[in-house]
């Protein structure tokens, strides 16, 4: 694959699409749908008035999502592919010290993933911890996975197979593993400068045919992603893997910029920052990192960090 600025573009978009609309959904997470401001009042920092969650955090402040992002890219960097047990060190870090977190200042953690790296300090295995509740389901693994695609140089398969394993330290059902593997997929036909249609249609495509030889995850991908049955690509906002994903689809299937992106998935309400994240992934991947409003990214927080991250991406491809 040759680094065109226009590939260069996306991957950029990809990864500050994820952390801009972490960021811009935090102050906003909790709220019912109807709580949620009209789209034009849908900002950094919320109109007047409205109570924001996570009062204590500054406007422009990724969070869990974003920080556990950073964490595997950062590792992927550094070891030169997928080290489960280095990645989850670095969750540790992140967890206890505030690795690639905003000022170090760890806030909003889920209680799955609180449970698994405490089992991992103790001295659980890793690819076992992410069972510490077996039917957990949220969209813990979900909303870190795209530095996978960014930096991505394997096979289907292999990228499919990496998914599934930043699953296990945290969040190891099965269902999480096959949402994360679809996303990936999708998330690098984009790459190419397809439509999402086009993209969505492929990444199932090949997800299938990669399952074709794993009967349980064939399974679960068929019967609890229903991903061929007409009208499933519908979400609310909430913190259920299969939810996230649909809502994120949802959103792309329509969105005109990455702005309206991102602005749809916090109107969902609950679970903004993570829709946002996981939506502003996609986004960014589409419409690419030029499309991404300069305001929001110079309210980004720590963005010299992010920055510094990105660039060695850049070298590690161009």
């Amino acid at each position: 694959m040759a680094y065109s600025d226009k590939l260069i573009n996306r991957i950029k978009g990809g990864f500050f699409g994820l952390l801009v609309g972490d960021a811009l959904g935090v102050p906003y997470e909790f709220h019912m749908k109807e709580d949620i401001p009209s789209a034009e009042l849908i900002e950094m920092v919320p109109p007047k008035g409205f109570s924001r969650a996570h009062a204590g955090t500054a406007p422009g402040t990724w969070s869990d999502d974003g920080a556990q992002a950073l964490c595997l890219l950062d590792s992927l960097l550094e070891k030169g592919g997928f080290d489960l047990s280095d990645f989850s060190d670095r969750l540790i870090a992140w967890y206890e010290k505030g690795l690639w977190a905003v000022e170090s200042r760890v806030f909003d953690v889920g209680i799955q993933t609180s449970m698994a790296l405490s089992m991992y300090k103790n001295g659980g295995a890793p690819e076992n911890c992410g069972n510490v509740r077996p039917d957990g389901k949220g969209n813990g693994a979900l909303m870190r996975v795209l530095p996978l695609v960014l930096w991505y140089r394997g096979t289907d398969e292999e990228l499919a197979a990496d998914a599934h394993r930043q699953c296990l330290i945290t969040h190891g059902n099965i269902t999480n593993q096959v949402c994360c593997a679809l996303y990936c997929l999708i998330a690098r036909e984009l790459l190419s400068g397809i439509s999402f249609a086009e993209a969505l249609d492929k990444g199932i495509s090949k997800l299938s045919g990669i399952y074709e030889e794993m009967p349980e995850y064939a399974e679960e991908f068929r019967f609890r992603l229903r991903p061929d049955e007409p009208g499933i690509w519908v979400g609310k906002g909430g913190g259920y893997v299969v939810d996230s994903l649909r809502s994120a689809v949802m959103i792309m299937k329509t969105a005109l910029s990455y702005e309206d992106a991102v602005k749809q998935a916090v109107a969902l309400g609950d679970d903004t920052d993570t829709t946002a994240c996981i939506t502003g992934g996609l986004a960014g991947l589409y419409f690419g990192y030029d499309n991404i409003p300069e305001r929001w990214l110079n309210a980004l927080r720590d963005r010299d960090k992010a920055e510094g991250l990105m660039a060695k991406l850049i070298s590690s491809i161009a």
